[in-house]
């Protein structure tokens, strides 16, 4: 790989000119005009009544696709500019207007779905059988079960026109008000004022004082603007229960569990799991607070490094090593990582206006992705670069699938990104040869097991509990400080000093329209892969190709086929997820025996 690296992306590549690209603008002009075409041959068609007749489905099968793909292209490239400048107006108006267009396309795909619904079975069954069209057959079927669910595609489609400036509206709402947050710090004799996002890195800051103040004064910047957030969180809440009442729908997981692929009885078993593992993450925790000289961790505590790491890494030092261990698993996983580093696609540079987080988007059109992160250095900034780079792959596996194929869910996604993440991590902790570095990156990787099994869990269960209060009215603030408290209690088995009550309101996740439930995939995807991972140790190489076939298939079967076809494994009962479990409480053992002398 040839270096130095530059750690700014390539974005002219896509559109040249930024958010004031005229080539983008002409782009955006196309696009609306061929799904208002897409929208003309729907109204022009109705079901089938003989095979002959789904002839009419295959021009809007192909545009239907082909405004997926560059609605995807479009919404990556704004992202991405809003992203690495929060200030930039223009790539705000530029959000709104591919919502937009967004908004109509989701219209016409519903009233493809009435009518895919109303076709009669037989029809549909010489349809689907059709050797063109039998690829597509899964997710052709779920559309249409899935539409017979719903309301009239005239009621859908008001729904969708609604929330532009209604529901998502009030989650675009949220972002100006982080955007306006900001925390008071110390620093060398005078006060800086960070951003949310710089402020968040300080809460893993070495020193303890500097993270108990950092957090002290968090939680008063969040308690400033919690009535602004409470509002929003009600009111995004208001509109998906309002929305499910018209469905006729009295279960708040039974659209993130559609949208995820995956059964009730699966996520109820996964959970049950992670209860049983918690005790050896209490014990972590409280080895932890020996450490660190406290009677118990409180809060700002749980993500405090142990250890001493060998100093920062530095870009290129991170990449080297991604691409180096990769390989090891699957050579056409670190050309990939390579490609990444050196076309470009990678935004990395540690510098102020940047929103705050990580993320990987696709470019369907363009057959790339581009990341995002700040990297200052650390071992946690390198799993996250091993993490994101995870996500573009799965993109890659599957590019040359027909665009329908090529929608995964959330927890799939993550599946992917963390399998990565895993063979960095565990890599990074085998070479060290200091123990003090070797014991703070062990504790890195076990940081991310308590994020997965505990602090995720809080929120799993502050949704599910909030959206119950929610029913009966509005929540406010105080009362949502309370639910977030009870979560976190429950979810850390008491093992901490104190809360984060305003983490209602600073977690982003609570506010994103996309994907309702933005947690449990998170923790499924990070159980899944390391199932996965497991399997790959016992296999070696010969996995990785099997790996990639997974990978191909996870947008057209549930997860509960995915493995059993790939993994030969039942997901809705424990064993595939104790297996997994087991390798968290390994890496606690391996901590405990580490630090036993410590005390």
């Amino acid at each position: 790989m040839k270096t130095p690296l530059h750690p700014i992306w390539d974005l002219e590549s896509i559109f040249s000119g930024g958010s004031s690209s005229e080539t983008f603008a002409a782009y955006l002009i196309e696009l609306e005009e061929d799904v208002r075409k897409l929208q003309h041959l729907l109204n022009e068609t109705d079901a089938p009544t003989s095979l002959e007749e789904t002839a009419e489905f295959d021009p809007i099968l192909e545009l239907l696709q082909s405004c997926y793909i560059r609605i995807s292209e479009g919404s990556a490239f704004v992202s991405c500019l809003s992203s690495q400048n929060q200030k930039d107006k223009k790539a705000t108006q530029l959000q709104g207007a591919i919502s937009s267009i967004a908004a109509m396309l989701n219209g016409s795909k519903s009233k493809f779905d009435n009518t895919l619904s109303q076709t009669s079975d037989l029809v549909w069954d010489a349809w689907i059988a059709r050797e063109d069209i039998q690829p597509l057959a899964f997710v052709l079927n779920e559309s249409r079960t899935l539409a017979r669910e719903k309301l009239s595609p005239e009621l859908e489609g008001l729904a969708l026109d609604l929330g532009v400036d209604g529901y998502h509206g009030w989650g675009k709402f949220y972002n100006t008000i982080v955007s306006k947050v900001n925390i008071p710090f110390e620093q060398d004799g005078e006060t800086v004022m960070l951003s949310a996002g710089q402020a968040a890195n300080k809460l893993s800051d070495s020193d303890r004082n500097v993270r108990e103040t950092v957090f002290a004064n968090w939680e008063q910047a969040w308690t400033d603007v919690e009535d602004f957030c409470a509002d929003t969180l009600n009111h995004l809440a208001g509109f998906r229960l309002k929305l499910y009442e018209k469905r006729g729908w009295d279960d708040i997981l039974k659209e993130p569990l559609a949208i995820n692929r995956m059964s009730r009885q699966t996520l109820d078993t996964m959970w049950d799991v992670i209860n049983g593992a918690k005790p050896a993450l209490v014990q972590y925790l409280e080895r932890k607070a020996e450490l660190l000289g406290v009677d118990k961790l409180s809060w700002s505590d749980v993500d405090a490094p142990v250890g001493k790491s060998s100093g920062k890494i530095t870009y290129d030092e991170a990449a080297i090593n991604i691409v180096e261990q990769f390989a090891k698993f699957s050579p056409k996983l670190s050309t990939f990582a390579e490609m990444a580093f050196e076309k470009r696609w990678i935004e990395a540079e540690d510098r102020p206006g940047k929103r705050p987080g990580g993320f990987c988007t696709s470019l369907p059109l363009s057959k790339a992705t581009r990341i995002f992160m700040t990297f200052s250095g650390t071992p946690s900034n390198v799993s996250t670069l091993a993490h994101e780079l995870g996500h573009g792959y799965h993109q890659h596996i599957m590019e040359e699938l027909p665009a329908l194929n090529q929608r995964y869910a959330m927890n799939v996604a993550e599946t992917a990104s963390t399998f990565a993440e895993l063979i960095v991590a565990d890599a990074l902790v085998q070479a060290a040869t200091d123990e003090q570095e070797k014991l703070a990156l062990l504790e890195d990787k076990i940081q991310r097991s308590v994020a997965f099994f505990m602090n995720i869990h809080a929120r799993f269960l502050f949704e599910n509990r909030f959206y119950e209060q929610r029913k009966k009215g509005l929540v406010n603030a105080d009362e949502l400080s309370k639910l977030m408290v009870e979560a976190q209690q429950e979810a850390f088995c008491g093992v901490l000093a104190s809360d984060h009550p305003h983490f209602w309101a600073s977690k982003l996740h609570f506010y994103l329209t996309g994907v309702p439930f933005y947690n449990f995939p998170y923790t499924f995807g990070y159980m899944f892969s390391a199932g996965i991972y497991a399997r790959a140790q016992q296999e070696g190489t010969a996995f990785a190709d099997k790996y990639d076939d997974l990978l191909r298939d996870t947008g057209r079967m549930t997860v509960e086929e995915l493995a059993q076809k790939h993994l030969g494994t039942d997901l809705t009962q424990p064993e595939f997820w104790q297996n997994a479990a087991d390798l968290v409480i390994a890496d606690i053992e391996q901590f405990l025996q580490m630090t036993a002398t410590e005390k």
